[in-house]
């Protein structure tokens, strides 16, 4: 068995055959000769595709210089160089194929890229309308970024209107050169803030929620969701391009895709996918990350628009997926966050229940219900953290749902749910309540005072207590229990194991 370069030839039989069609290849005067050499090594190529890579590859890149005139040849060509550049990914294969194809595919990447000239005529052939040319184009160039991404970026970025050519492929009427072009804008923008930069600026926010439009918006197929993985690439940790967003009314064309119906029975995993995707982008909009300015301004337009007052009815609608109301509440916690106007809107959200309740207590019943799955009760507790961030008005509602005074028999408050959650049997409910009752207390001396006045009534006949003191009276439970089991293990009444 022969290696190469560390790799094994699967066979020796194909290649006399290869080494006489590119001979063809190299020497035929005959288009037509070179046109049928060229069309058998794509035949080749799949199954033999270290022996045709390392024979071929030189030929085809000239077939591609000199034969320019015939788009049959280049599409044939074109084809070779894909199958043995791309790793195939739809074959199930073992550990050792599978790692064998990828150390061939950056093999041939790597061999091809040994003239950054190679990636420019690949730019210049993609301007050829060609349907035979341009779509193997793509999927070649494509498959190059995935293997050596950072290199062909490189070139791109320095090529002449290398990126905009690219961006052509969106206005492409041939809905296969389309969609394959936004798969090859996804590997292009990935981590690289000049090229984002670029795309954004050549209309691509324009024209991606175009399309997410014309596809059906969340109820779309895998279109609208390779838009959506662009737009997530071109928006997240660069700030330019989300300030332009902004500035260009693109929140605003956000807010139907959250217009999910009163129907929310039978969702596809496709369309589960499509709004998670939706609300990642509202989220990197006014991620607690970006610049304060930047988050506010975000926040400001969502709320003037409708967009949070969308996203509060999906909180509170029946039947949307635990996961999709999870990830939701997680947006909503984000786009509230230290904004004092759209903390007092989601202050005033009821939940259509009759009598109405306020969706905070909604959601607080569900953080202290044990039934509930762990991630959602986590997503409440930050929502209501963000809630209560730099919003002083807010912390000074919550607790005052715990006085005396204030306390209406005939509701369920926050408070009660609170204080219902510190002492329940359920040790994530304790948790989260009192890290929900320290969000209120918050660098906010009054609300502290407050606190201290509130009473608990502990049992039928007893002198109610202070809360605070409740809380002392478990902690000094908690810690003499410890020790007394410490003592039945044998230590000395000191806490930890023991031997």
């Amino acid at each position: 068995e022969t290696i190469y370069r560390g790799i094994p030839i699967q066979s020796q039989c194909a290649g006399a055959p290869i080494h006489k069609l590119c001979d063809r290849v190299a020497s035929s005067t005959l288009l037509e000769d070179r046109r049928d050499a060229v069309r058998a090594l794509k035949s080749l190529s799949k199954k033999y595709r270290l022996e045709v890579g390392t024979q071929a590859m030189d030929h085809l890149v000239h077939i591609l210089q000199t034969d320019r005139s015939d788009s049959e040849i280049l599409g044939y060509a074109l084809d070779t160089l894909y199958n043995i550049i791309c790793n195939d990914e739809e074959e199930e294969q073992d550990e050792n194929a599978q790692k064998q194809e990828e150390d061939l595919g950056v093999l041939f990447t790597d061999k091809f890229l040994g003239d950054s000239e190679n990636v420019t005529l690949l730019l210049t052939l993609l301007e050829e309308f060609d349907f035979h040319v341009r779509w193997p184009g793509v999927k070649l160039l494509t498959a190059l970024l995935k293997n050596q991404c950072n290199q062909v970026q490189g070139v791109i970025l320095v090529s002449p209107m290398g990126v905009s050519r690219l961006m052509d492929l969106l206005a492409d009427s041939r809905e296969v050169i389309r969609n394959d072009g936004l798969l090859l804008l996804q590997q292009l923008t990935k981590g690289n803030a000049a090229i984002q930069k670029i795309v954004a600026f050549e209309n691509a926010f324009e024209r991606l929620l175009d399309i997410i439009t014309e596809e059906g918006s969340s109820d779309g197929g895998i279109v609208v969701e390779d838009c959506l993985l662009l737009l997530v690439n071109l928006l997240k940790n660069n700030s330019s391009n989300q300030n332009f967003f902004k500035e260009g009314s693109y929140i605003q064309r956000m807010k139907p895709w959250f217009e999910v119906g009163d129907d929310n029975s039978g969702w596809s995993a496709q369309k589960v996918t499509n709004l998670h995707l939706m609300l990642q982008l509202v989220r990197v909009m006014v991620s607690p990350v970006n610049s304060p300015g930047a988050t506010s301004s975000c926040q400001k337009s969502m709320y003037q628009c409708g967009l949070l007052q969308q996203l509060c009815t999906i909180l509170m609608a029946t039947g949307v997926p635990a996961d999709i109301l999870t990830e939701t509440i997680n947006t909503v916690s984000e786009v509230i966050r230290g904004s004092q106007i759209n903390q007092d809107y989601f202050a005033s959200v009821n939940a259509p229940s009759n009598p109405p309740r306020p969706a905070i207590v909604v959601l607080l019943m569900s953080m202290v219900n044990e039934r509930q799955p762990f991630v959602l009760r986590c997503a409440v507790l930050y929502c209501f953290q963000c809630f209560l961030y730099k919003n002083q008005k807010g912390q000074g509602e919550i607790v005052a749902t715990l006085l005396p005074s204030t306390i209406d028999a005939n509701s369920i408050s926050a408070g009660q749910l609170l204080c219902g959650g510190l002492f329940s049997a359920d040790s994530l409910s304790n948790w989260c309540a009192a890290v929900a009752l320290a969000h209120a207390l918050q660098d906010n001396l009054t609300q502290k005072e407050q606190l201290l006045r509130v009473q608990l009534a502990t049992s039928l006949g007893k002198p109610p207590v202070s809360l605070l003191q409740q809380c002392t009276n478990i902690l000094s439970q908690v810690h003499h229990t410890d020790r007394q089991a410490n003592m039945l293990r044998g230590g000395s009444g000191q806490t930890g194991p023991k031997g």
